[in-house]
């Protein structure tokens, strides 16, 4: 069975490319050394370029993201790992490519980067599968650290991770965790975060994901619309990713994150357990 989280969650006060050719679909080699996956991928010119326009044009510029549920599946016991500092978090993944740009901005400090700031993000794999639980729906992940990384923001404020497109599972649209922590922050499982948000997909990029031969579960028919998601009903307006490309290139993102440097993140997650066994009855 795969994860179905129904769980804690409301957005707290505090919420309110053409193809890509060098990228292609991620294929089934082996998985990376993560023991030696501690900087940056290089990118070739041509999706840094395409990175950098779609942040130059979004809209969410200096405005708070929204703070949303920390779970499922956090495994903040790999934050101490130096290991998972990395931005290819893919470990031989196969799904359609995904390189993501995120730019951390003070709601403070007329927009100004924010760097040093540790950027945890997380997603399920194609399947809708998450890695370093072993759960009834989760069953035969435990010890695996896919789809997991962390990266510091640079003096732009920005982090880069390479991915892939995630799948779903019911009772959830599309998305990814992503957790941001303050400069200097000395990372562990009881960290706190200034921000612990979601971000959602555009409805049409994920019609054509999940059309595609790779995602062979095809489309989400339990969550069909962010209205019908008990994450994203209120909106998606700070979260939305802007992406460009095709299932078939693999696809560039990005978005521009409002942070309050001030805050404490409620998260209100599972802090890192396993998620309760999910109802038999009606999602709420």
């Amino acid at each position: 069975m795969t994860p179905n989280p129904l769980l804690l969650r409301r957005r707290g006060a505090l919420g309110a490319l053409s193809g890509l050719s060098a990228i292609g679909l991620i294929g089934c080699g082996g998985a990376e050394d993560s023991s030696s996956a501690t900087t940056a991928t290089p990118l070739d010119a041509a999706t840094d370029g395409k990175l950098e326009r779609i942040l130059a044009a979004s809209t969410t510029t200096c405005t708070l993201v929204a703070e949303e549920v920390e779970g499922p599946y956090p495994l903040r016991a790999i934050l101490s790992n130096t290991a998972m500092v990395r931005s290819n978090i893919t470990e031989g993944k196969t799904g359609v490519a995904l390189t993501l740009r995120l730019k951390l901005v003070d709601v403070n400090n007329a927009c100004a980067p924010i760097s040093g700031a540790s950027v945890y993000i997380w997603h399920c794999d194609k399947d809708g599968l998450y890695s370093g639980y072993d759960a009834s729906n989760n069953a035969g992940q435990a010890g695996l650290t896919y789809l997991r990384g962390v990266q510091v923001s640079d003096s732009t404020g920005r982090v880069t991770f390479t991915t892939i497109f995630p799948g779903w599972y019911a009772g959830r649209i599309t998305h990814i965790h992503a957790m941001v922590f303050l400069a200097g922050s000395s990372l562990g499982s009881s960290s706190t975060a200034m921000a612990t948000t979601q971000f959602a997909f555009p409805p049409a990029v994920t019609t054509a994901v999940y059309n595609s031969a790779l995602y062979t579960k095809g489309q989400n028919t339990s969550v069909t619309s962010f209205s019908a998601d008990n994450i994203f009903s209120d909106g998606t307006g700070t979260e939305l990713l802007t992406l460009s490309g095709s299932a078939s290139a693999g696809y560039a993102g990005g978005l521009v994150l409002g942070i309050d440097q001030t805050a404490t993140s409620s998260g209100g997650g599972s802090g890192g357990g396993t998620p309760p066994t999910p109802p038999t009855g009606p999602r709420t």
